[in-house]
Order: structure tokens, then sequence, then C-alpha cells
């Protein structure tokens, strides 16, 4: 090769890099790495170490196991979603998890009692709101750091959720909760969904660049921007295709892209997420500019709380009954935060994205379910992750320049 043919490849990849779509590839990567692993390499060196198998296993490639990883990863994905808004602001929201357990429990109380389905899941979600606005006001206008208050708030929700299921535990047979995970979209309606959404980010490439040279100011290349287009088209399309092979797309798996592409809308085309962004890159900068940093930071909460709300009407209807250890006492919370750190959202605030916290939630997904195929134990399946994670923040913390640390 070339030294002009290496300048050029370099040079490349240094724009892809510098871009919106550069804060993809380290995730991107570590997914393809965890997938080839688990899905290639691993059947093909247990083949060629015992030679009198009947055939190589890609149990990991399956369609079903794909379906599967896409529903287990929902519940922690819309929790990634809602964490990764306050890390926007540098702050961080350590009850999360055990928000969306009380809002769990409560749901399942609801439902048992009688209360329609809607209307309970409506509840819930303006629960699961007053409880994040609760934790903001005390961050905001108290001036308690948010790690004592959610961690206080932690202790306190675990507790609330044992009060509302003294046996840990209570089934969930209502039709329209349930439906949110048992509703298959019919295979033509994914496909045109995965048409739709392709086209409204088509619209959203041509908008963006269009506007930066109205206001004179440099956009991406047009190799980058639809670049970035044709990769996820190829991404959307490939997974419509797999969930449909298998049986088709869950309403589930809808409603979080929905549900992501909301919050994403939110966090960079309206003055509020601008407001975030500059509230986490530095609070005093924007306080002086005239933002309102408390009411930013009461609302990022809220948003937290609605969030995990959702999560836990997810994780009611996947599991078909709301218990103590799937919610507050299980994983969830690290896996929720590790997925919006591994997104590549910095842990100083200013600088992340939402839909990268979607694919965190694979990269953990992913991790965890090729180490139970693979016959791993629960502590080897903490190690990886613990070290995953801790790589993630590394790379964070180096790749951030010296002396915006944002406060």
């Amino acid at each position: 090769m070339s030294d002009k043919v290496q300048l050029r490849i370099v040079d490349r990849m240094r724009i892809i890099r510098q871009s919106r779509f550069g804060s993809f590839v380290p995730v991107l990567l570590a997914l393809a790495v965890i997938w080839g692993y688990f899905g290639l390499a691993m059947p093909l060196w247990q083949y060629w170490t015992s030679p009198d198998a009947d055939s190589v296993n890609f149990i990991f490639l399956s369609s079903r196991n794909i379906y599967n990883l896409f529903m287990q990863s929902s519940v922690t994905a819309t929790l990634a979603v809602g964490i990764t808004v306050v890390l926007l602001l540098g702050d961080i929201d350590l009850s999360a998890a055990a928000t969306a357990g009380v809002c769990a429990a409560l749901l399942g109380v609801l439902a048992l009692v009688g209360v329609p389905g809607w209307i309970a899941c409506l509840i819930v979600l303006g629960v699961g709101a007053m409880m994040g606005v609760a934790q903001g006001v005390l961050i905001a206008y108290i001036g308690i750091p948010s790690f004592v208050v959610t961690l206080a708030g932690l202790l306190g929700f675990q507790g609330l959720m044992q009060k509302i299921l003294p046996t840990g535990n209570l089934n969930v047979d209502n039709d329209f909760i349930r439906g949110f995970a048992r509703i298959l979209l019919p295979d033509t309606l994914g496909v045109m969904l995965a048409v739709a959404l392709v086209a409204v980010m088509a619209f959203a490439v041509m908008r963006r660049q269009a506007l930066r040279r109205a206001r004179g100011l440099e956009g991406d290349s047009a190799f980058v921007a639809w670049g970035q287009l044709v990769f996820v088209a190829i991404l959307v399309f490939s997974t419509v295709f797999v969930l449909n092979s298998y049986r088709s797309v869950p309403l589930m798996v809808v409603l979080l892209v929905g549900v992501t592409a909301l919050t994403g809308w939110v966090t960079t085309s309206t003055p509020f997420g601008r407001s975030i962004f500059a509230v986490g890159g530095n609070s005093e900068s924007a306080r002086r500019v005239g933002m309102n940093v408390k009411r930013i930071r009461v609302a990022a909460f809220g948003i937290v709380g609605l969030l995990a709300a959702l999560g836990g009407i997810f994780g009611a209807s996947r599991y078909g009954s709301v218990s103590y250890t799937a919610f507050a006492g299980g994983s969830l919370l690290l896996e929720s935060i590790g997925a919006a750190v591994i997104g590549g959202t910095s842990l100083f605030g200013g600088r992340g994205s939402v839909w990268n916290a979607i694919l965190g939630a694979l990269v953990i997904g992913s991790l965890g379910n090729g180490l139970d195929l693979s016959g791993a134990s629960a502590a080897d399946k903490l190690m990886f992750s613990g070290a995953i994670l801790l790589l993630a923040v590394a790379i964070d913390a180096i790749s951030r320049p010296p002396g915006l640390s944002g406060k």
C-alpha cells in the first residue's frame, strides 16, 4: 500500500472520529469484537479442539438468540437512556433501578386490585417522574451532591419496594401490561417502520447540513454524513430481517427506539437539550449567560425518573412478574450505568448520546449472553463486565483534554 493511500485512509478515519458519527465507533467496535468472538471464534475453536463434534454450533448468532438478546437488553437500555441525560450534566443517578423497581411493584399492585392497565401505566409514569423531580430539587436547590442524594434514594426506594412487596414477588397477569412484550408487529409493518426510520434520519441529516451552511458553520463532510446514514440503514434493516426470521419485531423494541428518538431530539435539537450540554460542559458559564441551571437539573432528574418508570413497566411486562431481585437487588443499576458509559457518555459531563446508550446496553447484554452460552460462572461475568466498564472510563478520561473538567 502506497504512502498516499495510507494517508488518505488515515485522513478519512480522522474525519470520522471527529464527527458526530465518531462517538459510535468505539462501542461498535466493542460490539463487533464480542459478536465475532462468541459467534464465530469460540464455536470454531471448540470444533477444532473437538473434531469429533457433529457440527459447529453458532447458537450465539442464531435469530432466536438475537431476538432474546434484544428483549433482555430493553430494560437496561431504557434506564441507560435516562441515566445518560444526567451524566450529560456531570451528575449521576444511583437510584434509577430502585425507582424502576418501586414503579414496577406499584404497577403490579394496581393491576391486582383491578385498575385498568393503561391507567396503571400512566399513574406509574407520573410517580416515577415525581420521584426523580424530588431528588432533583434536593440536588439543585438544597445543594446536596447527586451521589449522596441518589445513594439515599437507592436505599430508601429499596426499602419502599420491600414494603410494597412483602413476599418479594408479585405476578402480573394484566393483558395490557403483558402486551408490551408479547405483541409482535407483522413482518411487513416492521419493514415499513424501518423504511420510515431511515427516511426520517435522511431528512434530519439533510436539514442539519442545510442549517449549518445557512449559518456559515462547517458541517460534516458528505462522506461522513451519508456514510453514517448508510451504516444506520444497514443496521436497522439487518435487525428487522433477523427478528422477522425468528418471530417478528416486538412492540417493546419499537417503543424503546421511539422513546430514544424522542429523548435524542430533546437533548440535541431543543433549547433545553442544548442547555443540558452547556451546563455539563461548564455550569458556571451556563449560569452567567442566563441559563436557569437549577431548573435544568430538576428537569433532567425528572426525565430519569420517567424513563426508570418506563423501564419498570417493560420489566414487569417481559418477566410477567415483579420481584425485588430483578430490579433493586440485582445488577440492573450497574449494567445501566455501565451501558451509558460504555456508549461513550462522559462522566465529566457535556459529551454523550442517548443512542449510544442502546449500543452500550447491547454490549453489556451480549457479553453476559455469550458468557452464559459458553458456560462461564457468575463471577466471570462480573469480572469481564467490570473490566470493560473500567476500560471505557479510562478511554473517556484519556481522550478528554486536560483542564476541561466542566466544573
